[in-house]
């Protein structure tokens, strides 16, 4: 008996092991730029791409994301999202440090001295205003080999799950939504679909608690999915999109171009 329970066990402790591997873990950050600041922004960007590309070698990041915003918010209030992705959430809450980025820096960018990458670094913060920043866990996400180049474009939906319907809504994304984003990928007319949890502790006053993120190969397949209706979906899957919808308030979706993608 011993002999059997032994490989059982062991079978389910990596299964355990590689689910933890894959999870992801992202910080978004809301990037606001004067207009006048716009072309030092720029080069700020590609400034810091090197620097990303450094941290991803040396396997303290896993990714870097810059998108320009098309719609869905004040321009006066932001209009670029950055992505960093996380391989745990320990290393996640530190963040790339101020001494870690000019040690990455000095990597990306050999013939600079410590001293000028931190001028650099100063210099490029200085033209940006970080408007919010949220932490998020990636809990749900498509069977896909969707792969991000410029110019693919996302819809993030910002979601409030409504109080006391916590674990409905999650439910919901999962086995209700989800199964119609791999339907909609499978047919073409998608790339990739995952749903976020807010990381950090929240209360009621939270804006919001979850992310989707939508993501088509251009505006061609996206207007290709908005015009795409499901005629096969049953009387009992629409009741149960309908309940699914009644658990969560979409507080904002925003529209962003994929302008590079570092991995």
């Amino acid at each position: 008996m011993k002999k059997i329970i032994l490989p059982l066990l062991l079978l389910v402790l990596t299964s355990v092991m590689v689910k933890a591997q894959e999870t992801r873990y992202l910080v978004f950050e809301f990037i606001k730029v004067e207009s006048n600041q716009t072309y030092d922004f720029i080069e700020h960007k590609e400034f810091m791409e090197k620097i990303y590309q450094s941290a991803i070698n040396d396997k303290r990041i896993q990714g870097w994301d810059f998108w320009s915003l098309q719609s869905g918010a004040d321009p006066s209030e932001f209009q670029y999202i950055t992505i960093t992705y996380y391989k745990d959430p320990v290393s996640m809450m530190h963040g790339l440090q101020e001494e870690e980025l000019a040690k990455y820096g000095m990597v990306a960018y050999p013939h600079f001295t410590e001293n000028q990458v931190k001028e650099r670094l100063a210099k490029a913060y200085s033209c940006m205003d970080l408007a919010q920043r949220a932490y998020m866990q990636e809990i749900a996400s498509t069977r896909d080999n969707f792969q991000m180049k410029r110019g693919t474009l996302a819809s993030f939906d910002l979601m409030k799950a409504v109080e006391g319907k916590f674990q409905e809504y999650e439910k919901a994304e999962k086995e209700v939504f989800m199964p119609i984003h791999q339907n909609r990928i499978d047919k073409g007319l998608m790339g990739h679909w995952s749903l976020l949890r807010t990381a950090l502790p929240f209360g009621s006053e939270a804006k919001s608690t979850h992310l989707t993120i939508n993501i088509y190969r251009d505006y061609v397949q996206f207007f290709n999915a908005q015009e795409y209706e499901d005629m096969e979906s049953t009387a009992e899957q629409r009741a149960a999109v309908e309940k699914g919808l009644k658990s969560r308030d979409q507080k904002w979706v925003y529209l962003a171009t994929l302008e590079n993608a570092v991995r």
